[in-house]
């Protein structure tokens, strides 16, 4: 919904740092923008913020907001505002907009950070209450709103970018060459295993955590590392039968839905041709009367190719459907463009197209999209979840049916070669070989080679809800909402993740696993709750869909204009070497893993030519 940026030290930014802060969060905030300065305690604290109207689209609702000796900016939607609203008011509370901005601030000062837990939504918000002298950071439980922070010897800044940081201080960070190193080996999985980011010193406020900065008294200011969590998630199975669990999934997507479609603006839906955003644009128009529009990325190469499921649930359920084709035309300005915006590397493919889904969606007027984000975390989508459910149902009686259920669907569309075994993780329950495919090819390209074992969080003690939890909280979720968020508000368009609802996901952990899979589908609980909703077509369709594209579709490697562009002298042949690149470029990319190298190398190199962006730290005109 909106950018914001923020400092506390000894002293205030000079007036020009503020204008440029607000200058390089423009795109994020088109409608208006304001600042706050003044004494929090015995320290300095500046906040600006840049507005994306959506909820009470009056100025009145504009930030940084003041209430009560509290000010606040905050980037996000709690969708529940309504229903909290009615509740500070039953509690003695007045209210003098229909805001949720005002909610969060006299959530606060009713409830403390107890109001955390009430909140069902996405935001990142600092609030400073003047009273106790006290500023404080949140991020959603899931992380779906940015906020970085950068503490330098006595100045603690923070924000929705790391252009933002850069602005307020006046010169960017360096950059992290290990992180650098780590994407381009490991890939993008490996990115949230550790706290940094591609710049040094710059971190960003875990997901579900909250930092309370008391500057009533001088003392170190506090980092990221101190941050408290106010929520967790844990794999709690409960009996159930399968028509429970069908019930309890319809009940709480629904609602998820319902609360996602409140807007005082147009709201579209990112539909691909797999379950997971055909099943929220199907909730939408058929359960709760919505008027759906929807937008595609179509492409030509068959492994990628959805526009038959795409059409169909668009004919299904009558929605206005807006298309976009990739080309390679432009590939390497755009990619450049993109990099020079969002404060580091494209990580994949997947999410350079998805920048031309959210410049569709803002040219045709909308602010809000929906995307289907994290269903695969919920109700295990990906091939390896597969193969981890097998080994967990091993001692069934009909465990080879199961084996042969998986052969006549995800197996036949697996591209790892360790994942083609159904059985390897039954054999070897460590294995992790996939998740970091090829890294010691990748790493012999660099001068100096990267070795960074994998590693997993132990979020559960169940092998397969571990690795679930993994991708959720620290491996590809994180990594996509980065990449949505970063993504949609460079076109000023908000989205929102109905599957990352905390209901929602507290029950879909509560599922025991043997439901998770039937008759070689995946995601049974999603297909089974969506029966009668979602076109079978692509509810029974057992291939695994989603945005996507191949390399040489965008890049025109036959182009010796292109692969000489890639060559040329620059930043990233301080880290890679040059001529293995060269024969690696000039090569068959049809590997998945190679190809998303080639992209990864693209990407980086971008982004170390383009990605301290000078503009951003130049106050407005």
């Amino acid at each position: 919904m909106c950018g914001f940026a923020g400092y506390i030290g000894p002293d205030l930014p000079d007036p020009d740092r503020i204008s440029a802060t607000l200058k390089s969060l423009g795109h994020r905030g088109p409608d208006s923008n304001g600042r706050w300065a003044g004494e929090l305690g015995i320290l300095q604290l500046a906040l600006v913020h840049t507005r994306l109207s959506i909820i009470d689209l009056d100025p009145r609702s504009s930030q940084p907001f003041e209430w009560d000796g509290c000010v606040l900016a905050y980037n996000g939607e709690i969708y529940n505002y309504l229903e909290l609203r009615s509740e500070l008011q039953l509690l003695g509370h007045d209210f003098r907009t229909e805001s949720d901005t005002e909610v969060v601030i006299h959530a606060w000062r009713e409830w403390g950070p107890a109001c955390l837990d009430r909140f069902e939504g996405m935001w990142a918000f600092a609030l400073a209450d003047t009273r106790s002298g006290q500023l404080v950071l949140s991020r959603d439980r899931f992380g779906e709103k940015p906020l970085y922070v950068w503490r330098d010897g006595p100045y603690l800044r923070f924000g929705s970018e790391v252009k933002a940081l850069a602005a307020l201080a006046g010169s960017w960070p360096g950059f992290d060459t290990a992180q650098i190193c780590r994407f381009l080996v490991n890939g993008y999985k490996s990115l949230y295993k550790q706290p940094g980011t591609f710049y040094s010193g710059v971190a960003e406020l875990p997901a579900g955590s909250v930092l309370v900065i008391d500057a009533s008294k001088q003392k170190a200011l506090p980092g990221p590392e101190d941050a408290q969590r106010y929520w967790s998630l844990r794999y709690h199975p409960q009996p159930m039968s399968e028509a429970e669990m069908v019930d309890g999934v319809r009940q709480h997507l629904k609602r998820s839905v319902e609360l996602r479609l409140r807007a005082d603006v147009p709201v579209a839906f990112c539909l691909s041709g797999g379950v997971d955003s055909g099943a929220l644009a199907s909730f939408a128009s058929k359960e709760l009367g919505c008027d759906v529009h929807a937008f595609s990325i179509l492409d030509q190469d068959e492994r990628y190719d959805e526009t038959r499921n795409i059409r169909t649930v668009a004919d299904d359920i009558g929605c206005r459907l807006h298309t976009v084709h990739t080309d390679t035309a432009g590939f390497l300005d755009r990619l450049a463009r993109q990099s020079a915006g969002r404060d580091a590397p494209v990580t994949t493919i997947s999410y350079y197209l998805h920048n031309f889904l959210s410049e569709s969606i803002s040219k045709a007027g909308y602010k809000v999209a929906v995307s289907g984000t994290a269903a695969d975390e919920l109700f295990t989508g990906y091939y390896d979840h597969y193969g981890f459910w097998l080994a967990e149902m091993g001692g069934r009686d009909d465990a080879d049916a199961l084996v042969a259920d998986w052969r006549d669907s995800y197996g036949a569309w697996v591209q790892n070669p360790v994942l083609q075994d159904p059985m390897v993780f039954r054999e070897k329950p460590h294995e992790r070989g996939h998740i970091y495919l090829n890294r010691d090819v990748f790493s012999a390209f660099l001068d100096e080679p990267f070795e960074e074992d994998f590693d997993e969080a132990a979020y559960s003690d169940n092998t397969l809800r571990k690795r679930m939890m993994n991708e959720l909280f620290a491996e590809s979720v994180p990594v996509i909402l980065r990449e949505d968020d970063l993504n949609s508000m460079s076109w000023s368009v908000e989205n929102r993740s109905p599957y990352l609802d905390r209901e929602l996901v507290e029950f879909a952990y509560s599922i025991p696993n043997e439901l998770l899979v039937k008759d070689g589908f995946v995601k049974w609980p999603l297909r089974a709750a969506t029966e009668g909703v979602l076109n079978d077509q692509v509810r029974l369709d057992k291939r695994k869909r989603g945005f996507n594209a191949s390399i040489d579709s965008l890049l025109d490697r036959s182009d010796p204009k292109v692969v000489e562009r890639l060559l040329e002298p620059g930043p990233i042949f301080d880290i890679v070497r040059r001529d293995t690149v060269d024969e690696f470029l000039r090569g068959d990319l049809k590997d998945n893993s190679f190809s998303k190298f080639a992209f990864s190398f693209v990407a980086a190199r971008l982004f170390l030519e383009v990605g301290r962006n000078a503009e951003s730290l130049t106050a407005a005109a």
